[in-house]
Order: C-alpha cells, then structure tokens, then sequence
C-alpha cells in the first residue's frame, strides 16, 4: 500500500506535536529541577513521596513543638536560678540575725528585707512565658500563687494548705511533650511540687493538700524566718536556717531534674533533624532531576524537534508536478 500525500503530513504532523510535548515537559523539568512534577510522569512513585511528605510534615511538627518547648524550660531555668538567689539570700540574713548583739531595729530591717525576698518570691511563681503562667500546670490563665489573707501563724498546718501562707489557684497537671513516636517527656514543673512541696495537687474543696515528708513550703519557709527574726526567737531563727537548706535543695533537685529533660529534647530536636535530612534524601531521589542530564535531554530534544522541522518543511514544498 502506497502512502498518500495526506498520510506523510499526518504523520509528520503526530511527530511534531509528540516532539513538542516531549520538549515541553523536559523544559519543566529543567525550569523546576523536579523531574516529578504530576501523577502521570511516575505513578509507581506516588505512593513513596506521599507517604516520606507525611512523614516530613510529622518531623516538622514535632521539631516546632519541642523548639517551643525548649524555650519554655531554659525560660523556667532562669526562674529557677533567681528561687535560688532568693533563698541563699534569706539564708544570709538569718545568720547575720542569729547574731544576739544586733538591736531591735537592725532585726526589724532584716527581716523587712526577708519580706521582699517573699515578695520576690511570688513575683517569680507567678512568671509567664509568652503571656502563659509557667507553674500554673493546665491553669495557665490563671495566676498560681496568691496571698492567703486567713493566714495566722499560730494556725499553721503542714497537712492543711489552707493554712499556708499562700493560696495556689493551679492544679498538679504537668505539661508533657512526645518527642517521638510513643515516648513522652515532661517538660515543665506544677507550682504545688516546686514551691510547696507537695508532689500532689488536689483541686476539689476541701483541698486537704499536704507538705510531702521531707519537703519544705518556700514561702512558709521564709514566712516563718521573716517571723523568726522579728521576734529575736534563736531555735526558731535556727530552724529556719535548716529549712532554708532544705529548700534551696529542693529547687536544686527539681532544676537538676528539668535540666535532664531539657538535655533529652535537645537530643531529640539533633535525632529528628538528622531524621528529616535522610527523609528529604529519600524525597529527592523520587523527585529531583539531575540538572546536567536535564539539560542534555533538553538539547537533545530540540535538535529532534530542528529536524522533525526541516524535513516537514522539505515535504511540504513537494508537489504533483515534480513527478510529471
């Protein structure tokens, strides 16, 4: 069968517009760098790429939350370091008062200056990290720590923390963070454990909270060397010395414990980066071009394309007379 004039130009025509199509999808390869740019151009790689973008997403996730995170425990660390100022201050002055040669008047101004270190210390209970109270627990639009205006020295309590000198408005809810998949890690500390001693926190009236053995109420601790010195009482102002001991331990101990939390997520923020820089790898080799072989291509296929060009402009010119 012969092939007609017709049939050369639409065959010429169908490789012209294929050359064309070829030329343009190799163009947006070379334009994007990815040589994966629609379902079509690699159907059997969808399904990896989705699935390595999700995992990516989730990497991402997590790297933003425990970043947040991270902030909020070195900002708690600071606060920390000022609690322990605060009592090693307090400790200072009760020894300096202890001293039997001090007149009345010196003791006043000592233990006025344990009152503003009280004062102090409830401005640093009270903090905030991006307008969030840091020791509230899950109350963190309500501020913690108030003064109790029932407080009576003589009515004091450990076992009953509506004794104590100060009321906390928070509940016993730590914030926990999972750093990866099935592993979670507190990354705060509650105001009851920290300034009260008090590992639980029942928020239900009657409360009926109590100082845990062993653990000392911050405030009820200076309250009670604040009153120590102002009555010139030498067991009391001793007492005190040894509960500000106690108590500066117990801010260490907690800051010690935040400090390895806050050590394990940044170990966990190194893991997951490493984790995302593999993903992006995977990610790349379905859909990254080589941008030397795409050019290549690119070269290639416009040379064709000059070709296919020349020779349909050549049969175009032919005509029936050049067979008489």
């Amino acid at each position: 069968m012969k092939a007609t004039q017709g049939t050369t130009y639409r065959m010429l025509g169908n490789r012209l517009n294929s050359l064309t199509t070829q030329l343009e999808d190799l163009r947006r390869i070379g334009a994007t760098g990815k040589k994966m740019n629609r379902p079509s151009d690699d159907p059997a790689a969808i399904r990896p790429v989705l699935t390595t973008r999700k995992q990516l997403s989730n990497v991402d996730r997590y790297l933003e939350t425990m970043g947040q995170s991270l902030d909020k425990m070195q900002a708690t660390d600071g606060h920390l370091d000022h609690v322990e100022n605060i009592m090693q201050r307090a400790k200072e002055i009760t020894i300096n008062a202890v001293n039997g040669t001090m007149s009345n008047e010196d003791r006043t101004v000592l233990a006025d200056e344990i009152g503003q270190l009280r004062q102090e210390l409830l401005d640093t209970a009270n903090g905030m990290v991006d307008g969030k109270y840091i020791f509230a627990g899950y109350q963190e639009d309500t501020k913690p720590f108030v003064e109790n205006p029932a407080y009576d020295p003589a009515l004091y309590d450990p076992n009953d923390s509506s004794t104590w000198p100060y009321l906390y408005q928070g509940d016993g809810n730590p914030t926990e963070l999972e750093i990866t998949p099935g592993e979670k890690i507190q990354v705060d500390l509650t105001g009851n454990d920290l300034f009260f001693g008090s590992s639980t926190w029942n928020t239900t009236p009657p409360p009926n909270n109590s100082i845990d053995p062993g653990r000392y109420d911050l405030f009820a601790v200076l309250t009670q060397a604040e009153e120590a010195i102002r009555t010139n009482d030498p067991t009391a102002m001793q007492n005190s010395l040894a509960d500000l001991d106690g108590a500066a331990d117990q801010n260490r101990r907690l800051r010690s414990q935040l400090g390895n939390r806050a050590a394990r997520v940044e170990s966990a923020m190194h893991h997951q980066e490493a984790v995302k820089i593999d993903l992006k790898a995977i990610l790349s080799r379905y859909e990254d071009a080589d941008a030397i072989e795409a050019f290549n291509d690119i070269v290639k296929q416009e040379t064709a394309f000059q070709a296919a060009l020349n020779i349909t402009g050549k049969v175009s010119q032919l005509s029936i007379l050049d067979y008489i």
